[in-house]
């Protein structure tokens, strides 16, 4: 399958890539094969290549002399790109604590949806995600793949601070915040894994195009992990995805 984005200027040191508008693992293919062909072309030249749902945003340390030339040269890459039709990732497996301690919005969200607390548990923690792409905290990640009947809006007024670790929904995406911020959506449990570590190369290991599946734990094994986290020997358990 060929890919051919719509391609348009964005500013004077950008450019544009756009695909279907859809969000679809079809689509994130496509982009992210794509975005490999170009980093490995542009890995000395200092450009950046930023993914989102269905575009790349392809960005140059200087201004673009000749926009025509811009665009041809990247057309051209991208008309030999090719999706193959086993797109490798990786699995990983998260660990959360649902208990009342962190899940401070499950009697809110299990009211709302007239459903169990131990059924919203089981439906989050059993769901296969994709992850789409990270922001709007460094390491925090985008994921799609959240069961129907937990689809649920964010927060009216959002929280001053939410803790880092903090597992919630919104609309119709989970996501985990990586660092303690304020935020709107609504916390179902917490995380004790570190998403994002700027010392380490890359600093989050957890991709787009990744997939995650989370497994609930008790409050002790939190502070068991946690303990490890601190003492640098947590390890995430992961696996090939042949997808």
């Amino acid at each position: 399958m060929q890919v051919f984005p719509k391609i348009s200027r964005m500013g004077e040191q950008a450019i544009l890539l756009q695909f279907e508008p859809e969000i679809s693992e079809k689509v994130l293919k496509k982009v992210l094969v794509c975005q490999k062909i170009l980093q490995e072309k542009f890995l000395k030249g200092g450009v950046e290549v930023i993914n989102t749902y269905h575009s790349l945003l392809v960005t140059y340390p200087d201004a673009i002399e000749n926009a025509y030339d811009g665009f041809l040269q990247l057309k051209e890459e991208l008309e030999l790109a090719k999706i193959l039709d086993n797109f490798k990732s990786h699995l990983f497996h998260i660990p959360v604590c649902y208990d009342e301690k962190f899940g401070v919005d499950l009697d809110e969200i299990s009211e709302a949806k007239e459903l169990q607390k131990r059924e919203i548990i089981r439906l989050h923690s059993t769901a296969l995600y994709t992850v789409y792409f990270t922001g709007f905290l460094p390491g925090f990640l985008y994921l799609g793949g959240l069961p129907e009947k937990l689809h649920f809006s964010r927060r009216e007024y959002p929280r001053i601070e939410v803790p880092k670790g903090a597992v919630g929904i919104g609309e119709k995406q989970t996501g985990i915040y990586p660092q303690k911020s304020p935020g709107g959506w609504n916390i179902l449990g917490n995380s004790p894994v570190p998403l994002f570590d700027p010392n380490l190369n890359p600093p989050c290991e957890i991709m787009a195009g990744d997939k995650i599946r989370f497994y609930e734990i008790s409050l002790e094994e939190h502070q068991e992990i946690s303990e490890m986290v601190e003492k640098g020997k947590f390890k995430f358990r992961k696996e090939e995805y042949d997808g």
